[in-house]
């Protein structure tokens, strides 16, 4: 018999793969588009723009409507949305067809993380939600993964067009298990506000010193992230002078510590209750290690190895990272306070790459990797001050 927790968690941790995996479908189809429509790069990248800057924008907003009107409705539509547009794309006639269902699609991928968390939260038992959280970012990351080579393979056996129609449909199924299983699926408990009790409305939750300060530290943590995955191969080359094939494996070795540290960080958090000094100690041992890169000239093998700790490290502090986030959150106000506060990661990925890219144009490519290790220790900061504003004053249920 499969246990409720394991049957949440495949569904939850499902939806948060595909929408990852269609985020990272559309840059492959950029040669075939191009020929297909005749359109520039500009255009093309307008695709991925739409897509990431409406869901970043909406997370909040659909975040207010899951805490009012329950999660499950909107998981089950935004999923049915994410999975028909992308299948749209597969028969579009004109390139203004595809940049509306990317939008329509980030519509539909804006609940995710408001619902997801919502339903977790109301779901899992205490003791193993952390390794339900780790698993939701896993999944994400492992659709990160995913989405280009198997877009791939699927527009070299079937074309362009079907591959994406595949690709989209295989989320309906996903819709009906949502649906089957939705007597599994509970939603955060919103506990009755007592007569004369204090209140903030959801606006000024947000607004509260606690969220700002955790929207800083993710976003923070985001731009760091942005910095290694778009800029530490051409770092690598060139300040090091390592092979770009080899500097494209250091990558990849980063990427899966820090995917298969969410695991450990998932296990961690559900043994440990000091959360802050947990994140704290890996985010410093991972800037410490992108900080001894960079000033350190190492034979290529050590780099590889210490850019794999330090992805393993950071990884494995996000889970804890999420956890301090849900205890801080006032009952009732997972949907809107997650929505928020993640939309500092698309925020921070956005701003990072191009200032990075001018540092490396003015000819200081070392500059990249100790801004990267500045901007983890920054966040630290702020994760402080998060953590301790909210054990200062604990934030009182929302008025709706």
């Amino acid at each position: 018999m499969i246990s409720r927790d394991t049957r949440v968690n495949a569904l939850i941790g499902t939806g948060h793969f595909l929408s990852h995996f269609y985020v990272l479908c559309l840059p492959p189809m950029f040669p075939y588009w191009q020929r297909a429509f005749g359109v520039s790069y500009a255009q093309l990248g307008l695709t991925v723009a739409l897509m990431s800057g409406i869901t970043a924008l909406l997370q909040t907003p659909v975040g207010f409507l899951v805490d009012r009107h329950g999660a499950r409705r909107f998981l089950v539509g935004g999923t049915l949305v994410m999975t028909l547009t992308i299948a749209g794309m597969g028969l579009a006639t004109a390139f203004w067809q595809v940049l509306l269902l990317a939008a329509l699609s980030g519509v539909g991928n804006s609940v995710i993380h408001p619902a997801d968390y919502a339903i977790l939260s109301g779901s899992v038992d205490r003791t193993r939600m952390g390794r339900s959280f780790a698993l939701h970012t896993f999944n994400g990351n492992l659709g990160f993964a995913l989405g280009p080579p198997v877009i791939i393979a699927l527009s070299n056996a079937l074309g362009w067009r079907n591959a994406l129609i595949v690709a989209g449909l295989v989320g309906v199924p996903l819709v009906a298990a949502i649906l089957l299983q939705s007597r599994v699926l509970v939603d955060q408990a919103r506990p009755a506000l007592a007569r004369g009790a204090p209140a903030l409305s959801g606006r000024q939750v947000l607004m509260t010193r606690t969220m700002l300060f955790f929207f800083a530290f993710f976003m923070l943590s985001a731009m760091a992230g942005a910095g290694i995955q778009a800029w530490v191969i051409t770092v690598l080359h060139q300040v090091n002078g390592m092979d770009l094939a080899v500097a494209s494996s250091a990558l990849t070795g980063y990427m899966i510590g820090a995917t298969g540290g969410t695991l450990v960080g998932g296990y961690a958090a559900d043994r440990i209750r000091r959360h802050l000094t947990f994140a704290a100690v890996l985010t410093t041992a991972s800037a410490l290690l992108v900080l001894l890169i960079a000033v350190i000239r190492l034979p290529d093998m050590a780099v590889l190895a210490l850019l794999f700790l330090s992805g393993l490290a950071l990884g494995a502090s996000r889970t804890p990272r999420d956890m301090m986030l849900k205890d801080a959150a006032p009952p009732g106000q997972i949907g809107k306070v997650f929505g928020f506060v993640s939309a500092g990661l698309p925020l921070g990925a956005a701003v990072t790459p191009v200032p990075f890219g001018f540092l490396i144009d003015q000819g200081r490519p070392e500059l990249v990797l100790v801004l990267v290790a500045a901007l983890l220790l920054l966040s630290l900061l702020f994760a402080g001050s998060a953590r301790g504003s909210a054990l200062a004053a604990p934030l009182p249920a929302a008025a709706e």
